[in-house]
């Protein structure tokens, strides 16, 4: 995943047939995935070791055998858990796959991009919704190789027996979630924001413009919703821009710096060994071997 891309728009599987099934490795392929959304649903399947997963305001450690429920345009993001590493699959799919001509997308599935039905992000190993989706979820992965060469309709009707399950395990949104959800609707302005202007300064009072809100609400609001003040999340996200292009290009550390917003080198300097434990200099040399500190 691009660091910079908060609103993941390109097409998971082929356009005919908006499917596909990733598998993914903390911090083999990256040590995180800042907050970001997309309009497909996805299933994480955790198939080894552990790592932190955040879906809107909740935190979850997940381990080997849990499942993960992400609706479209849910705001996620995933990290290393300490040392620890984890493997899992992501089966993503958009709903226009199981529009039919009868009313059952209506009734069913359409309210779920609508978020006008809510369902627990989060199923434990062993737990029963966990149990009943998981033959299904295991079979997707274990053909995921031949999802385009003969088995669109066991893939689709796979996906429809999971989605009855979710359904069977979902309610109707509170008032309180429906507020939560506008929220996280602003923000999701200021994460587009902060995507174009990254390289360029950008202070509490220009978040807080882009939100609607005062600055003291803003603050007070964005460290509720992400666990971290407005001035880390923007250090940290440019850190981890400039930490993919030390690992995936030859630029000039000075050129980096700038470019991921960090018109100071030596502050840079320090904040990436207090972030990564190593200068960017040994970043750039041991890559994804490096344990990212906070």
């Amino acid at each position: 995943m691009d660091h910079s891309v908060m609103h993941e728009t390109k097409t998971h599987g082929k356009l005919s047939f908006p499917y596909t099934v990733y598998c993914g490795n903390i911090p083999e392929y990256l040590h995180s995935y800042p907050l970001h959304w997309h309009d497909e649903m996805e299933i994480i399947y955790v198939t080894g070791g552990r790592g932190i997963v955040t879906i809107q305001t909740s935190e979850y450690t997940a381990q080997t055998g849990d499942l993960l429920i992400l609706p479209p345009q849910i705001v996620h993001s995933m990290k290393q858990l300490g040392n620890e590493s984890m493997t899992y699959f992501n089966i993503l799919f958009h709903f226009s796959l199981l529009n039919g001509s009868d009313n059952c997308y209506e009734k069913y599935i359409r309210p779920f991009y609508e978020h006008t039905r809510t369902v627990p992000p989060y199923f434990p190993a062993g737990s029963e919704p966990n149990r009943l989706m998981l033959p299904y979820i295991c079979d997707l992965i274990a053909n995921r190789k031949k999802s385009y060469t003969g088995y669109e309709l066991m893939v689709k009707s796979h996906l429809f027996v999971l989605m009855h399950y979710l359904y069977l395990y979902s309610a109707r949104i509170s008032d309180g979630e429906l507020s939560l959800q506008s929220t996280y609707d602003k923000l999701k302005k200021l994460l587009l924001y902060i995507q174009g202007s990254y390289d360029k300064p950008i202070s509490v009072a220009d978040a807080a413009a882009v939100c609607g809100f005062s600055e003291s609400h803003f603050m007070k609001l964005f460290k509720e919703l992400t666990g971290r003040t407005f001035t880390q999340y923007l250090k940290d996200f440019r850190l981890e821009l400039a930490a993919d292009q030390l690992a995936g290009s030859n630029r000039k550390i000075i050129e980096i710096a700038e470019n991921t917003g960090f018109a100071n080198h030596s502050y840079f300097t320090r904040s990436f060994i207090a972030k990564y434990g190593v200068s960017p200099s040994d970043y750039r040399k041991l890559g994804n071997t490096v344990i990212e500190r906070a």
